[in-house]
């Protein structure tokens, strides 16, 4: 008799989009690994192939498309492989993917994953993008490669419904997780060595679980004697409060960053957008931040060529700019999004015009990069020892807890490990430095005090 093979299935990923998507990958695969498949590296040993799309932006939709499109081949080359998409792309598109890409199998949405071992097992294509607004995901074990840092979901979906936004109709609407669960999770990550967690929501400021806020969420997560770096993103100004600079500033672990979208700094633009928000509150949001947190860097996102968006429009963003000082930005110009309300608007903004005020804005924004960057030459910063630096095995890169990338020679500086790094040079948008002590200035429980770290000032341009 012949013998049955005993391979496992092997699942291969690749991501498009933010954080939260990395993260849907990670929970996708522990899904899959409960269900005994295996996840490969290599494409050619897998037999499913599974891309998780994003639709924010027309660039990353058409970029997922086109990868969708050339594993057609690879479906060809061996019998039984699928195609998976799954994602806001998924969410938005359903079954018309099926006629624009005949090598697609299975399409499943945000709120589907769950569904994913049966759906694989139908010899036919399926296609499950049923909104489900109470799922969390409750009980799931994410599938992380071995690091330092993690991300964990604390909420999902989002309520807000800027008008150019489509992750409202993909994801949903906002539904928080329990403290206790989030707990159990990041227990979990740090018996696998994870120590520095990044807290992920389409806005985490507007978290609840029923008995915490979000500041309060922070708190309670402070307390695990395992952490040593908590992150999050990403807030919304709108429902940023003092309370939550008041928690960042008084408890070291939470790293003093905070990236706080902006979308755009005119006034008469962001009542167009949806944001909730002046760009006079948003300017208070940011002194009453750097009031509160010692060393605070603030990041931020960037719209230009919105509809409507004129010559004045835009120069109060350049402006708004210059005043914040952001640390580093993603910038992007705007493209409709099928199905939002900006969608409506008339696009009157030429590309060629889009693509102008996208670089000139650019141009600003790494120019303020580079300044702040070189301003650090000469201090001392904390930095957590994260991965070997793709340009020398006998170098960490790491990143301060402002979040800027800081190379340096690994010594016998261990993997997690924080460590006092006199900034001496700046390459690019990489710091270089070099370790002072193994690890210093920390507190006896091992928690940072930033405000112990000396600061070098930038001037304003």
């Amino acid at each position: 008799m012949k013998k049955m093979s005993s391979k496992r299935p092997a699942a291969w990923f690749e991501t498009y989009g933010c954080q939260m998507n990395k993260n849907d990958s990670e929970l996708v695969a522990g899904i899959l690994a409960e269900h005994g498949y295996t996840v490969t590296r290599d494409l050619d040993h897998a037999d499913i192939a599974l891309i998780n799309t994003c639709s924010v932006r027309a660039h990353a939709e058409q970029r997922a498309l086109g990868r969708i499109h050339n594993l057609a081949h690879w479906k060809q080359c061996a019998p039984g492989r699928k195609i998976v998409v799954l994602g806001c792309m998924a969410q938005k598109d359903r079954e018309s993917l099926f006629d624009e890409i005949p090598a697609v199998d299975l399409i499943a949405g945000p709120d589907a994953y769950r569904h994913l071992p049966g759906l694989l097992k139908d010899p036919g294509r399926a296609c499950d993008t049923q909104p489900d607004s109470t799922e969390t995901y409750s009980g799931i074990h994410p599938l992380r490669a071995p690091h330092v840092s993690g991300w964990v979901t604390i909420m999902r979906g989002c309520d807000n419904f800027c008008s150019y936004c489509i992750v409202p109709y993909t994801r949903g609407r906002e539904r928080s997780r329990p403290f206790r669960e989030i707990e159990k999770e990041i227990v979990q990550m740090t018996s696998l060595g994870f120590r520095e967690v990044t807290l992920l929501g389409q806005n985490v400021n507007s978290y609840h679980d029923g008995e915490s806020d979000f500041p309060g969420l922070l708190e309670k997560i402070a307390a695990n004697p395992d952490l040593k770096r908590i992150r999050f993103m990403t807030s919304h100004p709108k429902d940023c409060s003092e309370r939550l600079f008041e928690v960042m500033g008084s408890n070291g672990i939470i790293c003093p960053h905070l990236h706080l979208p902006v979308q755009s700094g005119s006034n008469r633009i962001l009542e167009r957008m949806n944001r909730g928000y002046t760009r006079e509150h948003y300017l208070q949001l940011i002194d009453l931040a750097r009031t509160s947190i010692p060393e605070l860097a603030v990041t931020t996102d960037m719209m230009v060529g919105f509809p409507g968006e004129s010559e004045s429009d835009f120069g109060d963003t350049v402006s708004l700019m210059r005043t914040v000082r952001f640390d580093d930005a993603f910038m992007y110009h705007y493209s409709p999004r099928p199905g939002t309300a900006s969608a409506k608007m008339a696009d009157d903004v030429p590309q060629e015009e889009k693509l102008v005020r996208l670089n000139h804005i650019i141009q600003i924004q790494h120019m303020i990069s580079r300044e702040i960057k070189s301003g650090m030459i000469g201090s001392i910063r904390q930095v957590m020892a994260e991965e070997t630096s793709k340009q020398s095995g006998s170098e960490w890169l790491g990143k301060t807890g402002g979040n800027h990338a800081v190379v340096f020679p690994k010594q016998h500086i261990g993997p997690g490990e924080i460590v006092s790094i006199r900034i001496e040079s700046c390459r690019g948008f990489t710091l270089r430095g070099t370790a002072l002590a193994a690890p210093g200035h920390e507190s006896s429980s091992g928690r940072i005090r930033h405000q112990d770290i000396p600061v070098r000032q930038s001037t304003p341009i």
